[in-house]
C-alpha cells in the first residue's frame, strides 16, 4: 500500500465520502454516529488498490482469501441496530476481515474486541488501523466460533460471517441487557439479519432482513 493510496489522493473528499452517506439516509440509516463514523472512515485503505476508484459505491468489494469487505448499508444497518439498543462500551467483533467494521465500531464504543480466524485478514487489519491511529483494539486471531471468554461478558457482539445457526458459546459471552447482531443462515441465498436481546437467561430473537454473507468457519487458517 503506497503512501498516496493510504493518505486518499483525490478519494476521499467531503463530496464523495457525502454521496455515500447521502444513500445511506436514502436506504433508512438514520443514526447520526454512524453516518458521521461513515463518513469519516477512509475506506479505500481496506482494499486493494486496483479496487480504489470503488471504495464509496454502496457495494461489497473482494479482499482476498474468499473474503470481502461489507456493503456501507450493512456495515451501518448492523452498527445502528447495535448504538440503538443499548450500551456500546465492550463490544465482540467476530470476523476482523480487514478491519474496516472495526474502525467503524472504534469510533462508537470505548473498546472494540475482535477475532480473526485468517493469519493474513488478521496482521493486516492490525496493520492499516495503527497507521490510521486507531488504538481501542484488542485483536485475537482464533477460532470465531469461540468468541473471546477471557473478555466476556460483552454488551454487544457483532458477527460479520453467517453461521446455520447462532453459536451458543457466543449468546452466553452477552452481558444482561447485551445484544447481538448476526446473520443466519445455510445458504447465501437463505440468510437473514437476526438481532439477539439478552434478559437474564432468556433471548430474545428479531429477524432483521434478509442479507447474503460469506460463512462463518471454524478453525484458523495460518
Amino acid at each position: 500500500m503506497n503512501a498516496a493510496h493510504f493518505s486518499g489522493i483525490g478519494m476521499t473528499s467531503a463530496r464523495t465520502r457525502g454521496r455515500l452517506v447521502q444513500r445511506l439516509l436514502a436506504e433508512g440509516i438514520s443514526n447520526q454516529q454512524v453516518l458521521k463514523a461513515i463518513e469519516d472512515t477512509p475506506r479505500h485503505v481496506f482494499i486493494d488498490e486496483g479496487l480504489s476508484h470503488r471504495a464509496y459505491e454502496d457495494t461489497a468489494l473482494p479482499i482476498g482469501m474468499g473474503q470481502t469487505i461489507s456493503q456501507p448499508y450493512i456495515v451501518a444497518r448492523m452498527t445502528q441496530a447495535l448504538l440503538e439498543s443499548g450500551s456500546m462500551n465492550k463490544v465482540l467483533e467476530i470476523g476482523t476481515g480487514c478491519g474496516y467494521q472495526t474502525a467503524i465500531l472504534s469510533k462508537l464504543c470505548k473498546t472494540v474486541f475482535t477475532v480473526e480466524r485468517i493469519r493474513a485478514l488478521h496482521m493486516q487489519a492490525r496493520k492499516t488501523l495503527g497507521q490510521l491511529s486507531i488504538h481501542n483494539v484488542q485483536y485475537l486471531f482464533a477460532d470465531g466460533f469461540n468468541g473471546w471468554q477471557q473478555n466476556a461478558p460483552f454488551d454487544a457482539i457483532i458477527v460479520t460471517a453467517a453461521p446455520s445457526q447462532i453459536p451458543e458459546k457466543l449468546m452466553v459471552q452477552l452481558a444482561d441487557g447485551g445484544r447481538m447482531i448476526i446473520p443466519v443462515g445455510q445458504t447465501e441465498t437463505a440468510q437473514e439479519l437476526i438481532l439477539v436481546e439478552r434478559q437474564g437467561d432468556e433471548f430474545k430473537q428479531t429477524v432483521v432482513e434478509k442479507v447474503k454473507f460469506v460463512p462463518l468457519v471454524s478453525g484458523v487458517a495460518r
